[in-house]
C-alpha cells in the first residue's frame, strides 16, 4: 500500500470499483463509518461533535459519519454548505439518512463542541476557498477546538499540498484507499495531522491497473537494497566508489560521504585527493583509501582502472571551471554518479549545459542531491522548472529537463526518475538539518550506486537510510554520527 494517486487517479479507482459492482453509497458508507471510528478515537462518549458537510461527495461521507455518530450516543449538529435539496448521487442518498438537526453553514456553532469533523470540500478543490465557507473555517481554526478531516483538511489541493485560500490544522485526517499527493507534500503534510488510509472496497488489483508512478519511499519500493554481501563473494564484487576531495580547507565533506558509502555497502572507497590536502585526508581516514588526484587529469587517472565505477563529485569540491570539468569527465566516463553541492553551483544559471552533457554522454545512472539554494542557483535560467509550485513538480521538471534521476532534498524530500516515476520520504526529521548532513546522503547512495543498483532505487534508498539513521541519534546529531547510525539501520532490514 505504498502508493501514492493522484486525485484523478484515485477518481479513476472509485469508477473502477463502481463498475465491477461496488455501489458507490456503499463505498460511502464505508468512508463515513472510518471517520466515525476515529472520530470516537478523539472525543469521550456522549461528547459534542459538529460535522461541516460540503455539496458533494465529501459532504456525503460528512453525513455518514454524523449518523453513525448519533446512533452511538454522541450529540451531533450537522451544518450544510448550501441546501439539502441540491444534493445529488450519493450525497443525497447519504443525507436521506440523518435525521438530526441540520443547519445552514453559516450558523455553525461551536458552543460546547469537543471535535469538528470537516467534510466541507476534498482533495479535488481546485479554487481558493472563500464566502461563508472560508469565515466558519478561519472561525474553527481559531477556536482551538480538535479538527478531523475528511480526505484531506478543506483549502488543501490533493495533488500538491497548496493551501488554496486558507485551510484548517487538523489533528487527524481520514483518508481513502491510498495516500494523496498533499498527505506527503508540505504544507499539506503538516496540516493533515496523523493520516489514517481506510479501506472502501478499491482492491490492490484497480490499484496496479492504473500504474501509479508515485510512492511513499520505504523499503517495500526497493527491495533487496542494500544487497546482502554473497557467501563467497569479495570486497571487487561490491563495487569500488570514488570520492573528490576539495582544497585543504574543505575535506571534511568527501570524508563524510566516503565514510556514508562505506557503510552503505561498498566494497572499497577511495578518495581522490588534492596533493595540498592529501596529507589531512590521510591522516584522518583509516578505513578509507587515499589518493592523489589533482584537476581532471588526476581524476582521468584514477577512473583508468575500471574497477572504480562509480563516483560521487560535488561536496567541498570547490565551485569553477575545474569542478565542472571533472563533471563533464565523470559522465563521459560511463561511471554511476552523485552530483552534489559544489558540483552543481559550479553550473549555476547554465542548467542547458548539464542537460546537454547528459544528452551527449547518454548516461542513466546518474543523480543529483540539491537542496533548495541548490536548485534554485542551477535552474536560475529555467523559469518554468524553478517556478513550478511544490516540491513534487519542482522535481519531476528537473528530472526531465536533465535526464538524471533529481533528489530535491527538505522536510518533504522528493526523488524522481526522468520517466516521471516518484517517491516522496515520509520519515526525515529535523534534526538532519545540520552542517554535512547532506554529504552523508550523496555518499549513502554513492555507496548504493557501487553496489550496481539503478539511479533511482539507490537514491530512493538512500534518502530512507539516511533519514532513519537520523531519527536514531535524535538531538544534538552531527553528520558524523551518521555514518556509524547507518549499520544498524541497515541491519534492521535483513531477516
Amino acid at each position: 500500500m505504498n502508493e501514492i494517486l493522484t486525485v484523478e487517479e484515485m477518481n479513476r479507482a472509485d469508477q473502477a470499483t463502481i463498475s465491477a459492482g461496488t455501489p458507490g453509497i456503499v463505498m460511502m458508507e464505508r468512508a463515513g463509518r472510518a471517520v466515525a471510528a476515529c472520530a470516537q478515537e478523539l472525543v469521550e462518549p456522549g461528547a459534542s461533535i459538529l460535522v461541516l458537510c460540503g455539496p458533494g461527495n465529501n459532504g456525503g461521507d460528512g453525513f455518514v459519519a454524523a449518523r453513525c455518530l448519533l446512533g452511538r450516543g454522541y450529540t451531533v449538529s450537522l451544518a450544510l454548505l448550501g441546501s439539502r435539496g441540491a444534493l445529488k448521487g450519493d450525497a443525497a442518498l447519504a443525507a436521506e439518512g440523518w435525521a438530526g438537526s441540520l443547519v445552514p453553514l453559516a450558523d455553525a456553532s461551536l458552543d460546547g463542541v469537543s471535535l469538528v469533523i470537516d467534510a466541507l470540500f476534498g482533495a479535488g478543490l481546485n479554487r481558493s476557498i472563500d464566502g461563508v465557507a472560508r469565515v466558519v473555517l478561519e472561525k474553527v481554526g481559531a477556536s482551538g477546538v480538535p479538527v478531523l478531516a475528511v480526505d484531506v483538511p478543506s483549502g488543501v489541493e490533493g495533488n500538491s499540498g497548496q493551501v488554496l485560500g486558507f485551510a484548517m490544522q487538523a489533528l487527524r485526517t481520514v483518508t481513502f484507499a491510498r495516500m494523496k499527493p498533499a498527505h506527503g507534500l508540505y504544507p499539506g503534510r503538516r496540516l493533515c495531522g496523523k493520516v489514517t488510509v481506510a479501506d472502501i472496497g478499491v482492491g490492490d488489483e484497480v490499484i496496479a491497473s492504473l500504474s501509479p508512478k508515485l510512492h511513499v519511499n520505504g523499503p517495500a519500493l526497493w527491495k533487496g537494497i542494500p544487497a546482502r554481501p554473497e557467501e563467497e563473494g569479495h570486497k571487487f564484487r561490491r563495487g569500488h566508489l570514488l570520492v573528490v576531495s576539495g582544497g585543504i580547507e574543505s575535506t571534511g565533506a568527501a570524508r563524510l560521504a566516503a565514510q556514508a558509502g562505506a557503510r552503505t555497502g561498498a566494497g572499497l572507497v577511495t578518495v581522490a585527493s588534492p596533493s595540498e590536502a592529501l596529507a589531512v585526508n590521510a591522516a584522518a581516514l583509516s578505513d578509507i583509501m587515499v589518493r592523489q588526484a589533482n584537476g581532471v587529469e588526476g581524476l582521468e587517472a584514477l577512473l583508468a582502472d575500471p574497477r572504480r565505477n562509480a563516483v560521487v563529485l560535488g561536496p567541498g569540491a570547490g565551485i569553477g571551471s575545474t569542478t565542472r570539468a571533472q563533471v563533464k569527465f565523470v559522465l563521459e566516463s560511463g561511471r554511476a554518479a552523485v552530483f552534489d553541492a559544489d558540483a552543481l553551483t559550479s553550473f549555476g544559471g547554465d542548467a542547458t549545459a548539464l542537460a546537454a552533457q547528459v544528452r551527449v554522454t547518454g548516461t542513466s545512472e546518474a543523480v543529483i542531491t540539491p537542496h533548495d539554494g541548490e536548485y534554485s542557483r542551477l535552474f536560475s535560467d529555467q523559469r518554468d522548472i524553478l517556478q513550478a509550485k511544490d516540491r513534487l513538480s519542482r522535481a519531476r521538471k528537473a528530472a526531465a529537463f536533465l535526464g538524471l534521476v533529481v533528489v530535491l532534498k527538505g522536510p518533504d524530500t522528493v526523488i524522481a526518475a526522468p520517466d516521471g516515476r516518484a517517491a516522496v520520504s515520509m520519515n526525515g526529521t529535523p534534526w538532519l538539518a545540520t552542517a554535512g548532513s547532506g554529504d552523508v546522503l550523496a555518499g549513502a547512495i554513492g555507496g548504493l550506486l557501487a553496489q550496481g543498483h539503478s539511479a533511482f532505487e539507490a537514491a530512493a534508498a538512500g534518502v530512507w537510510l539516511h533519514a532513519e539513521a537520523g531519527r536514531s541519534i535524535g538531538p544534538g546529531l552531527l553528520a558524523h554520527d551518521l555514518p556509524l547510525a547507518l549499520r544498524s539501520v541497515i541491519a534492521g532490514l535483513f531477516p
